[in-house]
């Protein structure tokens, strides 16, 4: 199987080998008569226990559409795990380009102080996880998410070690279609030393209702679960 089919393969079974391998626990049976009263079993928590903040960037100007279904979906799944979560929806907010001043030195504050530095970087510090939400806009993410990505310079080692995702749509459902994109995120995580949790990738998600009837917002739903 060549890299091409191997994305396009990996897109569509990712979810159920996500929800499959995550999310187990030991937990001991409390113990019985006499025994129970001499010391109670321990009992370990389950991953559902451990509350965990999630944030999800999204990178569309359209609030209804293919990708921010994903970002729906998947939020449905994390919250329902009980875990925090906050939504920046880039295309919505004053937000504004890194200027390459080095001012921040990489360890802030941002001179530009727009939405990305009030609202968003604070958010990020104290994540766990990252979610990258974007339509697919000439085989890469969308100049709104992007401006949110080269932000990161000004905070830029205050996200060692965070974990991370990535969900996309495109109206393309050739296998290539996504590959700029996620060699561009494997990358971005190896330069952050984020941990990936995984990918929805929604080929041949040209409109809401295109997306809606495809098996893409579930695999998103399983991931948000899978946390």
């Amino acid at each position: 199987m060549n890299r091409r089919d191997f994305l396009k393969v990996a897109s569509v079974g990712f979810g159920t080998l996500l929800v499959s391998g995550l999310g187990l626990s030991l937990i001991n049976k409390p113990a019985t008569g006499a025994s129970a009263n001499a010391q109670a079993a321990p009992v370990l928590p389950t991953a559902a226990d451990v509350r965990q903040s999630i944030v999800v960037i999204t990178g569309s100007p359209h609030r209804n559409g293919t990708s921010a279904l994903l970002a729906d979906k998947f939020i449905e799944g994390v919250q329902a795990n009980g875990h925090k979560t906050f939504r920046f929806n880039a295309a919505f907010e004053n937000i504004k380009p890194c200027q390459g001043c080095n001012a921040c030195r990489q360890n802030g504050p941002c001179v530009l102080n727009d939405a990305i530095e009030k609202s968003l970087i604070p958010q990020l510090l104290q994540a766990d996880i990252i979610a990258l939400v974007t339509p697919l806009y000439y085989y890469g993410m969308s100049t709104q998410l992007k401006t949110v990505v080269d932000r990161f310079y000004s905070h830029l080692r205050g996200f060692d070690g965070k974990k991370a995702l990535l969900m996309a749509t495109a109206y393309n459902s050739a296998g290539w279609t996504f590959e700029a994109l996620v060699d561009h995120y494997q990358s971005l995580a190896e330069y952050m030393h984020w941990q990936d949790l995984g990918m929805v990738l929604g080929y041949g998600c040209g409109s809401r209702n295109a997306t809606e009837r495809s098996e893409f917002p579930q695999q998103a739903y399983q991931l948000g679960q899978s946390i």
